[in-house]
């Protein structure tokens, strides 16, 4: 189903454009883009339109960059692009509705593996995503698994954001340390350092989508713990699995209160309000601080951020977001469609929209690499990695549909907060969590 710009999505873009206009970008993002419509392989249906359900923004800056793009591609194609927000956690529902019922936004942009949960539903891209990687370099790895159902491209996977430890410098110079610990041990003697100063960290232990999955996925597979193995079995029960859940109930231990019903904004709220002094999230808070008032501008300045801590297994195990876009093969526009996520990724757009998210996104084209948006304050550096050191979900085995619903229904997430809290001994959420996942991937 198309739909035709509302009156907010038509004052949100002209404040975007104003935005970029200010600087003096807006005329150069239209000249290319009228210049790009004339000599593109992808060329919207005469009359068309297109409707498009995102989450909501966490870096302004990163909105108004988008929405320019949204504006120049209309102004350029006349093909009109209605955003509707909605909040993180709300996407996938939505999306399994359309895809269910055949009605719905033209296009949803979600989290993680999302399109896997209806591939058949999805309408194919692979033009479009073979165009991309020739054009800049290729795509990185994990962009490939996201993207790809078999050799079908069903989604195109625009960004990962990297979700890393924030934290306060002077609380982790007070409490005897340098910097953050890069081995788990030692990770969790600096927040016990941090309790015990009156300056906790927490990590959401709620079922925030971004930052629960994140840490959860990293904490289990940090100690060789896995939800299945390489063939898709059933592998939770396992010395690994309880090894990561003595650690984390240690962890938990150390945090503030109410981290068991955080979701996604309670740990950017707390960090600001000088609640915690250190949390995993993506740099949104760092961002916020810097463009809040007087006390969160000094708690941004007074910020850094670090890679998690490598466990047991000796290796990075980190898991990162990623935002993967769709269309739904009942677009009455596939043209358009495709001419939008061509027009998205190309340089002229893309590198703005990169500087614009101020190092919430990261890029899964390899070509942008180059992005000056990585050099213009260290403090963002960790978050170039992102793409290329993350796994996937359901590693180490696929990332089709069941991997997606674990991630969902917060399989491994529950597990660990059901035994950290007291609710179910070491055996019964293992036992539980093991019960959910062999439903799935039965």
């Amino acid at each position: 189903m198309s739909a035709k710009i509302n009156r907010r999505s038509l004052l949100k873009g002209t404040t975007a454009v104003a935005a970029l206009g200010a600087a003096g970008s807006y005329s150069d993002l239209l000249g290319f883009a009228k210049a790009w419509a004339a000599d593109s392989p992808f060329k919207p249906e005469a009359g068309a339109s297109l409707s498009l359900t995102r989450w909501r923004r966490f870096v302004q800056s990163e909105d108004d960059a988008f929405r320019a793009i949204c504006k120049s591609f209309e102004d350029a194609t006349g093909c009109a692009v209605s955003v509707v927000e909605e909040g993180m956690d709300d996407v996938q529902p939505k999306a399994s509705v359309a895809a269910n019922t055949g009605q719905g936004s033209d296009m949803f942009w979600g989290t993680y593996s999302m399109p896997q949960l209806f591939p058949q539903k999805a309408l194919e891209i692979t033009d479009v995503a073979d165009y991309l990687g020739k054009k800049y370099g290729g795509w990185v790895d994990a962009a490939q698994v996201y993207g790809k159902n078999g050799n079908r491209w069903i989604c195109l996977p625009v960004t990962i954001s990297g979700n890393y430890i924030n934290y306060r410098i002077s609380s982790i110079k007070a409490a005897g340390f340098d910097s953050v610990p890069g081995d788990t041990a030692g990770f969790l003697e600096l927040m016990k350092a941090l309790k015990a100063k009156g300056t906790p960290g927490g990590f959401a232990l709620g079922r925030a989508t971004g930052d629960g999955n994140a840490w959860v996925h990293w904490l289990l597979w940090a100690h060789g713990g896995r939800l299945v193995d390489e063939n898709d079995k059933v592998a939770l029960d396992s010395p690994e699995t309880r090894a990561a859940l003595e650690y984390c109930k240690a962890l938990y231990e150390t945090f503030a209160p109410g981290t068991v019903s955080w979701n996604d904004s309670f740990n950017n709220k707390a960090f600001l309000a000088g609640e915690v002094h250190l949390t995993n999230n993506g740099i949104s808070i760092y961002v916020a601080g810097q463009n809040g008032d007087d006390k969160q501008k000094a708690i941004a300045a007074d910020m850094d951020h670090a890679y998690y801590p490598i466990g047991p297994v000796g290796r990075p195990t980190e898991f990162q977001v990623c935002f993967p876009i769709m269309a739904m093969n009942y677009t009455k526009f596939p043209n358009a469609v495709k001419a939008f996520f061509a027009y998205w990724m190309e340089a002229d757009q893309y590198n703005k929209w990169l500087t614009g998210s101020q190092g919430y996104m990261t890029h899964t084209l390899k070509a942008y690499d180059a992005n000056t948006v990585w050099d213009a304050d260290p403090k963002r550096k960790v978050f170039r990695d992102s793409a290329t050191r993350t796994l996937t979900a359901g590693y180490p085995g696929s990332i089709g549909e069941r991997a997606a619903s674990a991630i969902a229904d917060f399989v491994v997430l529950d597990m660990f907060a059901n035994y950290v809290t007291g609710r179910a001994s070491a055996d019964d959420a293992i036992k539980s969590a093991a019960r959910s996942a062999s439903r799935i991937y039965r």
